[in-house]
């Protein structure tokens, strides 16, 4: 066991990029951060993860859009967005005043469109770096298409990594056959941290009118429910890739991020929980906080992967 200290260190590192603490919001949650400016400062946060950007501006999914379940939640938002023009124009000046780094979350239809968007955004100054989204269910072109085979990842990665030399995390799906493999292309084709997971498509029906609850059938399930699956993905990514990975999906409670921590994450995304409880990351930050002093770690990262697995059963120590 590492030295007794009373101050843990919360930073942590995603390749260049310096967070002071663990705890990001995760995009589509938390708008462009103005929304909850008035409730938190955005600044105690690690960093903010914007809603998805895509060059043109987006009407989404006609409504209803949202339908609550047992322990989750299920979306088909479909991505509306303002569009960059838009988002450079009046959202940026803001978030400049964000005092933590804030990353855009891009998203294209074509791999075009994705390394269009990352050069332009390049070169404006306020942004730590992009988070591309190629896991998005609830549209019909792109989305979750490029995020379904390893060679369509390369591709589309390396075509925005050529466009920037920014910092680009890739958000992946859990609607995937082997995320391992998926991580990997992620890697090779030059991405400097994965994060996941990104919904799983699910339906809610009315029984009485016998007809979809979401204007577009089916949404993305988020929410505690996903929680055991995000774990188990991001378990099996970190194994595989050398690069940080970012660990999503139903966390609540500091609990939940430091299950992500120990199986391999670097860092955490909180996105439903902002929902329920505009402040949950911030006691999310202070409970990993309070874990790291009780149980004598001297920082976050000591915490990162230290899952404990007997090598001769595979199972749990």
């Amino acid at each position: 066991m590492s030295p007794k200290t009373d101050n843990p260190s919360l930073q942590v590192n995603l390749g260049s990029l310096k967070l002071k603490n663990p705890v990001i919001a995760a995009s589509g949650t938390f708008g462009y951060g103005e929304e909850y400016s008035g409730i938190i400062p955005l600044g105690s946060l690690g960093a903010i993860v914007t809603k998805g950007l895509s060059l043109e501006p987006r009407k989404g999914n006609p409504p209803p859009r949202l339908a609550e379940t047992p322990a989750g939640m299920l979306n088909a938002i479909g991505l509306e967005n303002v569009g960059l023009e838009i988002f450079l124009q009046e959202k940026l000046p803001f978030l400049r005043k964000a005092r933590c780094p804030v990353l855009v979350n891009i998203f294209g239809s074509t791999v075009e469109e994705y390394a269009e968007l990352a050069k332009r955004l390049s070169a404006v100054d306020g942004i730590a770096g992009l988070e591309v989204n190629i896991s998005c269910p609830n549209v019909k072109a792109g989305g979750a298409i490029f995020a379904a085979e390893p060679k369509t990842v390369y591709k589309v990665i390396s075509k925005i990594r050529r466009a920037t030399s920014s910092f680009v995390m890739v958000k992946l799906s859990p609607n995937v056959a082997d995320i391992g493999k998926i991580a990997l292309a992620a890697e090779e084709a030059g991405a400097d941290a994965v994060s996941l997971i990104n919904t799983l498509t699910g339906l809610a029906i009315d029984v009485q009118t016998r007809t979809p609850v979401l204007g577009n059938i089916t949404g993305g399930l988020s929410g505690p429910a996903i929680k055991p699956i995000g774990l188990r993905m991001v378990w099996q990514a970190a194994q595989v890739v050398r690069i940080p990975v970012v660990g999503i999906g139903g966390i609540v409670t500091a609990k939940d991020a430091l299950e992500y921590l120990i199986a391999g994450a670097t860092a955490i995304q909180v996105g439903t929980a902002h929902f329920i409880d505009p402040r949950a990351g911030l006691k999310i930050i202070d409970g990993i906080q309070r874990y790291l002093q009780a149980n004598n770690f001297p920082d976050v990262a000591s915490l990162v992967g230290s899952l404990k697995i007997k090598k001769d059963t595979g199972q749990p120590t």
